[in-house]
């Protein structure tokens, strides 16, 4: 094997080319995120209502909160071993069967949240099953988004894998997107008292039937490489030790070029909603329609980034994102602050562009990184890494970061830092635009 070399585009094999587009893979890799990004979306969204529920009542309400942001992150941290656990399965047995057993774990956790007992009924114990079933999610979601990249870049014509890859993030953003209206619908048509006691669980509950409509699609799936392209390699019998052996540089790569996306993510789309809230002034139901008019802008923009990347390349495209980043947040979360809706609702939607651009030539980039033996265990480890590290974590960062300093734009300076880590990632990159994806 060769070490990783951004220069050596082709191995030994020389890979099969898709020609046309095939409609079953981009429904593939739209499921999977929606069912994992509606199922995280929600927790974010109500995280005020279920720092009540599960948590001593009571208590300081920012020590509560801050109890169920930590509950959040805590997915996180087992999210990497999700992705060494599914990266491992999906290179040595191939990427379909794998990605329907990640939609099933992520599909049954998010619903028996739905039907936990509350702190009133059980004391500290629902606590501790809310964490069991938040790390169900996260090993789940682990294998989900790594392996959904790596199968759609595949069964991509590499003229449009941009644009196609894209897709499988728009998929994501489509399910924060639908946590948003749903949590926005559900808030607006019960009182603060019924979303309380039990309306809460109702978006819990809709996860059963998107899950089945992902299972039935993913079941549908012919797989994409090891039937012809590894033939001539052999199938990695070690995926991860051969990742770190041989590709190392590929996967601090995924790991720089994802810090951002993932603060970036949660900040904007996940946070700003308590944001608006505790430091805006605004209402939970204004601040849940910010979020969802600034979700449903980056959805239609999204697609157009993909496509772009294809026509100007990775890097231009990840470098002029994390810099608009940047410079954007700090007047972003000022406008934010200013407590008119208006322009805080304008400083979100133009905040989830650049992350949108991220978001939309992240996977092409990352799948042309590494070669077939070992990339969906490259991807989802290196993205899985930083989703760990700045992701989960980011609106427990967010929080503790305005009680320790009292300054409502702290949460910029944290995406400030995490572009600053993307830029030095993307100036190492050799563009890949146009390349055939490697088997070895």
């Amino acid at each position: 094997m060769q070490p990783d070399d951004q220069s050596t585009q082709v191995g030994t094999a020389t890979p099969a080319v898709p020609e046309t587009i095939d409609p079953k893979v981009v429904s593939a890799g739209l499921v999977g995120s929606v069912v994992e990004y509606y199922d995280f979306g929600i927790y974010g969204y109500l995280a005020t209502v279920l720092s009540v529920v599960f948590f001593a009542e009571g208590s300081d309400p920012t020590t509560a909160l801050l109890a169920t942001f930590a509950t959040f992150a805590a997915a996180f941290v087992l999210r990497p071993l999700g992705g060494l656990i599914f990266g491992h399965l999906g290179d040595r047995f191939g990427r379909s069967r794998i990605l329907a057993a990640t939609i099933l774990a992520m599909c049954a956790a998010t619903v028996l949240i739905g039907i936990l007992p509350t702190y009133a009924a059980i004391g500290v114990g629902a606590a501790f099953l809310l964490v069991a079933a938040r790390c169900v999610q996260g090993i789940a979601s682990g294998g989900e988004v790594g392996g959904a990249a790596a199968y759609v870049a595949e069964k991509s014509p590499p003229a449009r894998r941009g644009f196609l890859c894209s897709t499988v993030q728009l998929g994501a953003l489509s399910g924060a997107l639908l946590a948003s209206i749903v949590v926005s619908v559900v808030s607006s048509a019960l009182t603060a008292d019924q979303l309380a006691s039990w309306g809460w669980r109702l978006p819990f509950l809709l996860s059963l039937p998107l899950g089945l409509v992902g299972l039935w699609i993913r079941f549908r799936l012919d797989d994409s490489v090891h039937e012809d392209e590894l033939a001539a390699e052999g199938v990695a019998s070690a995926p991860v030790v051969e990742l770190f052996r041989a590709h190392l540089p590929g996967l601090l790569r995924t790991l720089g070029l994802s810090t951002l996306l993932f603060a970036g993510y949660y900040v904007v789309y996940v946070y700003a909603s308590t944001h608006l809230q505790r430091t805006g002034g605004f209402d939970a139901r204004a601040a849940f329609w910010s979020t969802t008019v600034t979700l449903v802008v980056s959805c239609l923009a999204m697609p157009f980034f993909g496509r772009m990347s294809d026509r100007v390349g990775r890097k231009p495209m990840l470098l002029w994102a994390a810099v608009a980043f940047g410079v954007l947040a700090v007047p972003g979360f000022a406008l934010m602050n200013a407590h008119s809706l208006p322009l805080a609702m304008l400083a979100q939607v133009v905040l989830g562009l650049p992350e949108a651009a991220l978001m939309g030539v992240v996977f092409a980039t990352f799948a042309e990184m590494f070669p077939s033996r070992v990339r969906y265990t490259g991807i989802a480890l290196g993205f899985n890494l930083a989703s760990m590290a700045v992701g989960g974590t980011a609106p427990l960062i967010c929080l503790w970061l305005l009680r320790i300093s009292g300054d409502p734009l702290s949460p910029a300076w944290f995406l400030v830092a995490a572009a600053v880590v993307t830029v030095v990632a993307a100036l190492t990159l050799t563009e890949t635009r146009g390349s055939v994806l490697r088997t070895a």
